[in-house]
């Protein structure tokens, strides 16, 4: 595995994000989430639906921050950030085409991700990987 060149990490409050979907309708998680997220969202019992789309909040967040945190003279749209589920459960990074041509410029191989949630919080952190 190469060096870390770019590391990430975000907080997000699980209440915000429901309240978010609730005070837009739905809106907010339909134009933040990619069809896969939502996806595996729906497959997750009711009761841990915004626990779920919290943590990939998190990560969204978290990739944009070890890139754009490392590289200033990039940007790009958060949004487009997938996490998608492996088969044990694990997250794992899904990089868009704009994701994986700025991976390339920037010299990375890929971005390692990590979620956690506790009480009203879900966390992630991102390490992007020469």
């Amino acid at each position: 595995m190469g060096n870390v060149i770019g590391i990430g990490i975000d907080l997000v409050s699980i209440s915000e994000i429901k309240e978010l979907d609730e005070k837009t309708n739905g809106a907010f998680v339909k134009h933040t989430y990619t069809q896969k997220e939502l996806e595996d969202a729906g497959n997750v019992p009711g009761s841990k639906f915004h626990e779920f789309l919290a943590g990939r909040f998190a990560v969204k967040e978290a990739v944009y921050k070890a890139i754009c945190g490392s590289f200033t003279e990039i940007d790009f749209d958060f949004r487009g950030v997938e996490t998608i589920k492996l088969s044990n459960g694990a997250p794992k990074f899904n990089p868009n085409v704009e994701l994986l041509k700025i991976l390339k410029d920037i010299g990375a191989s890929d971005v390692k991700i990590s979620i956690s949630n506790q009480d009203d919080f879900a966390i992630a952190i991102a390490e992007v990987i020469e």
